[in-house]
């Protein structure tokens, strides 16, 4: 790793990492996206034996009930008892976030509020190139089922015989995903925005995935909605002389075997610095030396990172100075680990610096509020007066024809 001075230049491109586009993705991931809105199933077949290296796909994209079953058989017996308690924390987490429709009415009879109603159908992403991410299933599926999500269609990509790996196809159906298909890539996420003669058309797609699933989505956002476009996984952990380096350095390296992802220490002891770096010289990754904590947590916010710790001995007197973070752990006890697995919250969390305005998968990101407007005679003829002049400014005179064919 290497330690650099929080007033170095080097790390502005750490704050900048997110800029960089990639023109040659982005016609790619085009040309994907067109050829599977123009041919249909026949180029998500195409596809998905030229990347995933598939040599005979099953007869049909969508994953049988006879082969779910199976999947059961391919899977260690414990394997679903152990997930009971991981459900029950994601749920609990999420419970809190379910929002109620509301009225407010004045004296005069005006009635304003918002109807909260869950999106129709989802579409949820589970990449499985590098490793199944199996625990993404439970992640993403849990907050669209609490949300009330009507139908949710779940994708991911085959091994090279064309099954999608058990474990993932076991979580989908204990947690009742209506429909799974084995497709992935940018393929997969053309084929639910724009829909196949096999695979429906969603409102919303969700999910991580490597650089072509991420410009796909990009460019398919506003035909649907995404919950995000995420980058390469993040850690940033905060500490002083007084924070374990073996907690430190175990972190680190449990982030380091995501291949791409970024891994940084701030802190404000030098001895700190050089100890974890003498345990992870040669890993990629910085140390980031500041003058104080307060500089650190500067320096934090200005990266925005997908996961932050903050393992000093008052995480809470921190935590406050922290703005932008997709995930904040407090304290020696809480490595990111336990939310990316176990602890409750999504661990779909944005990166590359997107924290500063997005935030992790919630509940709310599967429902939508349509605005409840009524007024009574008595309430419109009050407004009349600044309706018709607001109108007027902007040469609108029908609107204030409208309103006075009331009276």
């Amino acid at each position: 790793m290497k330690i650099v001075k929080a007033a170095s230049k080097k790390i502005d491109k750490i704050y900048n990492r997110g800029l960089t586009r990639q023109i040659r993705v982005e016609e790619k991931v085009r040309k994907i996206i067109d050829d599977v809105r123009l041919f249909g199933d026949e180029a998500l077949i195409k596809y998905t034996k030229k990347f995933d290296k598939v040599k005979m796909l099953p007869r049909q994209l969508k994953v049988s009930e006879i082969e779910i079953s199976g999947a059961y058989a391919n899977i260690s017996p414990n394997f679903v008892s152990s997930l009971k308690v991981v459900i029950e924390n994601v749920n609990r987490f999420y419970r809190k976030q379910l929002r109620k429709s509301w009225r407010i009415k004045d004296i005069e009879g005006a009635v304003l509020g918002e109807n909260y109603t869950p999106l129709e159908k989802a579409g949820i992403y589970i990449p499985a190139g590098t490793a199944p991410l199996v625990s993404t299933v439970y992640m993403t599926v849990l907050p669209a089922k609490l949300a009330g999500v009507k139908k949710i269609v779940l994708v991911s990509p085959p091994d090279k015989n064309g099954y999608i790996n058990p474990h993932i196809l076991v979580i989908a159906d204990l947690l009742k995903v209506d429909e799974i298909y084995r497709v992935g890539g940018a393929q997969g996420i053309a084929a639910l925005a724009y829909g196949t003669k096999t695979i429906p058309r969603v409102d919303k797609i969700v999910g991580p995935g490597n650089i072509y699933v991420s410009e796909a989505k990009r460019q398919v956002f506003g035909l649907v909605d995404i919950d995000m476009i995420a980058g390469p996984t993040e850690l940033v952990i905060i500490a002083n002389r007084f924070s374990d380096p073996k907690f430190i350095v175990a972190d680190l390296r449990a982030q380091a075997e995501h291949a791409k992802g970024l891994a940084i220490l701030i802190t404000n002891s030098k001895a700190l610095a050089k100890e974890v770096k003498s345990q992870l010289d040669g890993d990629n990754g910085y140390i980031i030396l500041t003058k104080n904590l307060e500089q650190a947590c500067e320096i934090a916010n200005k990266i925005a990172p997908e996961h932050l710790e903050i393992l000093v001995q008052n995480p809470n007197g921190l935590v406050k100075n922290i703005k932008n973070a997709g995930a904040i752990f407090l304290g020696p006890y809480s490595p990111a680990a336990v939310g990316d697995y176990v602890a409750g919250p999504s661990h779909v969390l944005p990166t590359s610096g997107t924290a500063r305005f997005f935030s992790g998968l919630s509940v709310c990101d599967f429902m939508k509020s349509s605005h409840i407007i009524s007024y009574s005679k008595k309430a419109l003829e009050k407004m009349r007066e600044p309706l018709e002049k607001i109108a007027g400014i902007e040469g609108l005179q029908k609107h204030v024809e409208s309103v006075k064919s009331r009276f």
